[in-house]
């Protein structure tokens, strides 16, 4: 692999240049989690920040057990790119943003055939958690109209079916409340243990028909957010590409058959992927490379999942207001817009509280992980129309 690879012990390995801005914490926590018993290797990311006990922005792989809690409380949590029909030469912003009413509130009657069938397509038979289907949730999620600002390679752009004149839509959501119960329920029974993997115990395969549920239902939930944002805009679009960056599967690396967890880390085994800046910086669309065995193992097949934190939830609004008032934050340096309507969740999620997303994806380039396709700059991000929900 490239320049930007650490290894930290011999069997915890860091993807990040001399210039990644990664907390001790978090290294600290990293190598905590490469202790538990049945851990192979664990992977941090450039994109690495402290968690509450584990790391965000990081891969684990395990033989005999799987932990819970590593894949957190939003399972199948990841980002969609859907490709708009409207035109970007025809945006409007301060009309647009008078359009997303509605967008937060479950979903009415007339979205009731489309969620039985889609449900039925996906093999979701959960009942318990519709009304939030097609909802965005708090923390770092959102939906945000993008442009394509730059391209480093149309042949890529071509294979995807992507269009620069056209606005693009990315939404990172996940499982909601029903991820959260799955993972509580685990805590309840099993604290922070593992569960021992055997097709006979009646843990680990309740646990993971949940979980893979969870997933199809976190996909899903990204599917109706997208559709509902477009209906908003009067617009159609077209599902790009959905991936899932917090869950855990079957793997084989280094010849041994095993689970590779991911907390916040992009697979990069399963094609295009974007890797999303905050609100006032630029995503990048990528193509994960075959760098080889070494690479893979090193790596965990993963990536970052976006630029990262650099300040902790809760001390940005004292960071911040000193220098900017809420109006100010409501406009981004790239000329785009916000919609939030939580005054703690806007400093929050405030374009400072986060890593420069392009030092990340040089971080990844410079280990031979990724191909950048282009670089996509926000126009309109919505986060809430006021109180937030987790």
């Amino acid at each position: 692999m490239g320049k930007s690879v650490q290894n930290i012990t011999d069997n915890v390995s860091l993807i990040a240049s001399a210039d990644t801005w990664i907390e001790g914490l978090a290294v600290q926590q990293l190598i905590k989690t490469s202790q538990l018993p049945g851990m192979q290797h664990v992977a941090g990311m450039p994109d690495l920040h402290p968690g509450r006990g584990y790391p965000i922005g990081a891969a684990f792989f395990t033989t005999d057990k799987i932990y819970p809690a590593l894949v957190g409380n939003d399972i199948g949590c990841g980002m969609s790119l859907w490709q708009t029909s409207a035109k970007l030469s025809k945006v409007n912003l301060d009309k647009m943003i008078k359009r997303f009413e509605h967008v937060e509130s479950p979903l009415d009657e007339s979205w009731k055939e489309s969620v039985a069938s889609r449900k039925v397509a996906k093999r979701v038979t959960i009942n318990t958690y519709d009304h939030a289907l097609g909802t965005i949730g708090g923390g770092n999620h959102f939906a945000e109209f993008q442009a394509i600002e730059e391209v480093y390679h149309q042949a890529s752009l071509d294979e995807l079916g992507l269009n620069r004149k056209q606005l693009q839509l990315l939404v990172h959501s996940g499982s909601r409340g029903l991820g959260q119960s799955i993972l509580m329920e685990h805590i309840a029974s099993h604290n922070h243990d593992g569960i021992q993997v055997d097709s006979l115990n009646d843990d680990f395969n309740e646990y993971m028909a949940k979980h893979d549920e969870a997933v199809r239902w976190a996909e899903l939930n990204r599917e109706f957010i997208a559709k509902r944002f477009l209906q908003a805009i009067r617009s159609d679009g077209h599902c790009t590409l959905d991936v899932n960056h917090n869950l855990v599967s079957a793997k084989e690396i280094a010849g041994k058959q095993g689970w590779l967890h991911r907390k916040g880390a992009t697979p990069s085994d399963q094609g295009y992927v974007v890797i999303p800046g905050s609100r006032g910086d630029y995503s990048y669309l990528v193509k994960p490379v075959e760098s080889g065995y070494d690479s893979m193992v090193t790596s965990l097949y993963s990536l970052a999942h976006g630029a990262g934190r650099k300040w902790k939830r809760g001390e940005c609004h004292a960071r911040l207001s000193h220098k900017y008032k809420r109006d100010d934050l409501y406009r981004t340096p790239l000329g785009s817009r916000v919609i939030c309507g939580n005054k703690e969740l806007l400093y929050d999620e405030a374009p400072q509280a986060y890593k420069n997303c392009e030092s990340v994806i040089n971080a990844m380039v410079n280990a031979g992980l990724i191909e950048p396709i282009a670089k996509l700059r926000p126009v309109l991000t919505f986060k809430t129309n006021g109180g937030c929900s987790s």
